[in-house]
């Protein structure tokens, strides 16, 4: 098998809540860290590199945020498998107080299956963070699926 075009990771999923809260959500590390990561060093703002840190798995990445519009899009640069590579989040309101959310990543290296088990891989973690965002947002709900999706990698003495 050959591939022709590179994978581009892409996960999406409908939020029932004003755009303004499902994109604020991700540019504020109090509300982030509630489903998705679980440290920042701040808040989105474009020009900025903030960290990341999962420390239940004792991972982190630094992350170049590109660009910012307003409850439409939120571009970055991040530590990927093995190179730099770009993630997109893009916000659209629908019926007023619901949201589609979008995000892809792109920039896989390596031979082809190696690039096709990153954008896997990569797509399944964002329908994770999708599915926690929607919990979290919808429910009040703290899911913890990010945790919980590989139990056995979690770093020994972190509690959950």
């Amino acid at each position: 098998m050959e591939i022709r075009t590179a994978p581009i990771s892409k996960a999406q999923m409908l939020v029932r809540r004003p755009v303004d809260e499902v994109f604020g959500a991700f540019i504020d590390p109090a509300v982030t860290t509630r489903f998705w990561f679980s440290k920042s060093s701040g808040k989105l703002a474009v020009g900025k590199q903030v960290r990341w840190d999962w420390e239940m798995y004792g991972v982190s990445t630094k992350v170049d945020v590109k660009a910012i519009e307003a409850n439409r899009r939120i571009l970055i640069e991040w530590d990927g498998y093995d190179s730099r590579n770009i993630v997109e989040w893009t916000f659209a309101t629908r019926d007023g107080n619901e949201t589609f959310v979008t995000v892809s990543e792109r920039g896989f290296s390596g031979d082809g299956d190696k690039v096709v088990k990153q954008a896997l891989e990569s797509t399944g973690g964002f329908n994770l963070l999708l599915a926690g965002l929607k919990v979290f947002l919808e429910h009040g709900i703290e899911p913890k699926l990010v945790i919980d999706h590989n139990p056995a990698a979690v770093v020994e003495g972190v509690h959950r």
